[in-house]
Formats: C-alpha cells, structure tokens, sequence
C-alpha cells in the first residue's frame, strides 16, 4: 500500500505544499512566491512574509490536494518545516500542519529547512550512503556527511557570511535587482574573470567556509574605482567574484569527499542552481570515478514543499512523530534536530 506524505514549507517567502508517494513520487507541488511584494525592497522584509503565507497558506493546501485527487484523509502524515527561517513565516506553516494534523487525526513530522534541500535529491536519484552534501542557500553555506538516512554530521560550515549572502550583498553594491543571485550568475557568464578577487581557503585540512573577506574586497573595488573616476564591466566584476566562490567551494568539496571516502556529493540550496557552480562541480568530479555527483532540477533547488515531504517521510518512517507543542525555531540546528530525531525513535 502506497505511503502519501504532505508536505508545507513556509520558512522564508515561498508559501508551499505539496504531498509526495512512497517517498520519492511528487503527485503535486504548489508553491506562491513573494518574489514581486519584495522586489522594491531589495530583500525580504518578514512581516510582509508572514502576511502573505497567512492569506496564500489554505489556497495554496486546496490547489495542492486538487491537483493530486486527494484528501487530508488519504494522507499517512503531515510534513512541516519547523525551522530555521523567519519565526513569523515558520509559524504560519507549523499551526496550518498542526491544525490539519490535529483535526484529522494524523502523525505529525517535524522537518528541518536544511533537511529538506538535501532529500530534494531524493525525489529524482536514490540516495547511496556514505554520502556528502554541499549545501549553499541564502543563509547556509555547508558541507554535510551523511552515513545514513536522518544522520547529518557537519565537517564544514560559513564562519561568517555564506555564499549566497555574499551573492546577494554583491548584487545590491552593484545595484541588480531582486533577487541579485540569480542576475549575478547570468552576468557572470558574459564577463570575464579578470580581477584578482581573494580566495579564503583558511588552515590547512579545514573544510569550513568564509566569503566576507571576497565580500569586502569586491566592494571596495568597486568604491575605489568609482572614487577615481573609473568603470568596471558589472558583468567582470560579477565572473571574478563568481570564479573565487565556486572555485572554494568546489576545491573543498572534492577534497572532503576523497578523504571521506563517499559514494555520493549531492549538492542543495537556492545556489545549486547557479550555473557556474554546476559547471565546476562536474569538470572537478570527471575526475573522480567513484564518486556519483548529483544535483536538483532547478525547480526544486529553491524553496518547496516537495522537499520537505520527502524529508519527512524517512522521519515518519523511522518514528520522529513531533508533539501537539511542536513551535517554530528560527535557530533550529541540524545537528541538533538529527539528535533529537534519534532519541525519539
């Protein structure tokens, strides 16, 4: 008998759902962006988040069950991120999940953000363990083992900004529109990398990441050279930038998956998409036979329910059933939600 899990991922300003079969299946995947009420702030300002999930949250749930012929009733569990994200978008989402799940009786699944960028892979390729992943989204920048399901060890991690931080902090001194990351990525591709922009590869033997000292440098490239009276190509300055992040963050994660001896790299996030990334990523793993490298269709590296559905179904399936008291946690660690998941069972 097929499993159906639902999924609702409300962390930041997509609001999502989606119910997924056996694990793996998508039947639906609904997801409302924010994208144009945020645009003319040049970054997402909570409250208007928040508002926007509470008005789109119920349309969103009914289109996601009309587009799969189901009901509530035919689902075996509901999936919900419970953090990390904005604690007033993340609360619309748990109470809609706890709601639901209260009212009809079903299991509840508490679902970590960063969890569920890693299982997006899930749904398109069987995950094989021991496994790396390479996770870099907004907020995270983050080199994950995984030795089995729902076990997440972090090696290596953003001492300050991550990657996509410093995407969209770049993108704005360049004056890009909302969001900045994805207009970077394309201007980088018609540009050349022709300013030494500085790699932060740190001590020797660590896996960890800092991209605020490239952050800086690039910045003040830019105000010198305004200061003296002269233009930089945006579309240089975007590839030189370019060039240094994926160029740390490809170097380390091929060296952490040799001495790690992994079957898999499976890389998550928002900034999975970008197309320089992916392109580095699998000219550096040619060379490396042993190891299978995967990345998400670009319509599940950002933000979506189906992710989160996947995710809580190896949770549900090992016995992490959260409590009627399940809250937000907008600091939510993945090391510690793994643990709690482990006692639970």
């Amino acid at each position: 008998m097929s499993e159906y899990i639902l999924g609702i991922e409300t962390s930041c300003d997509e609001t999502a759902a989606a119910i997924i079969k056996d694990g793996r299946e998508i039947v639906s995947n609904v997801v409302a962006s924010q994208i144009e009420s945020h645009k003319r702030f040049g970054g997402v300002v909570p409250e208007i988040a928040s508002r926007h999930h509470v008005e789109q949250i119920t349309i969103v749930l009914e289109e996601t069950f009309a587009k799969a012929g189901l009901t509530i009733d035919d689902m075996d569990a509901v999936a919900v991120t419970e953090g990390p994200g904005l604690v007033g978008a993340l609360l619309v989402g748990v109470n809609a999940a706890k709601g639901l799940a209260y009212a009809h009786q079903k299991p509840l699944v508490g679902v970590h953000h960063i969890a569920g960028h890693i299982y997006a892979n899930r749904l398109e390729k069987e995950l094989e363990f021991p496994l790396l992943a390479l996770v870099v989204s907004g907020g995270h920048t983050e080199l994950i083992l995984m030795k089995e399901h729902g076990n997440f060890e972090i090696i290596g991690e953003t001492r300050d900004d991550a990657a996509g931080e410093a995407y969209d902090k770049v993108a704005r001194t360049l004056e890009l529109p909302y969001p900045g990351g994805p207009k970077m990525d394309q201007l980088a591709h018609q540009g050349e990398a022709n300013i030494d922009f500085p790699r932060a590869w740190l001590e020797e033997d660590s896996f960890d990441f800092s991209f605020s000292g490239l952050k800086s440098a690039v910045i003040n490239t830019l105000h010198n050279a305004k200061q003296k009276g002269e233009t930089l190509k945006q579309e240089d300055v975007a590839a030189s930038f370019q060039a240094s992040v994926v160029e740390v963050l490809t170097e380390k994660t091929f060296q952490a998956a040799k001495q790690y001896g992994v079957k898999q790299v499976i890389v998550a996030g928002g900034v999975a998409a970008n197309k320089g990334l992916r392109a580095a990523m699998q000219t550096k793993f040619e060379q490396e036979e042993t190891v299978e490298l995967l990345f998400p269709s670009l319509s599940l590296c950002t933000d979506n329910a189906a992710m989160i559905a996947a995710a809580g179904s190896i949770a549900f399936k090992q016995g992490h059933h959260a409590q009627w008291d399940l809250n937000a946690n907008p600091s939510l660690s993945l090391e510690r939600y793994a643990k709690r998941s482990m006692l639970e069972r």
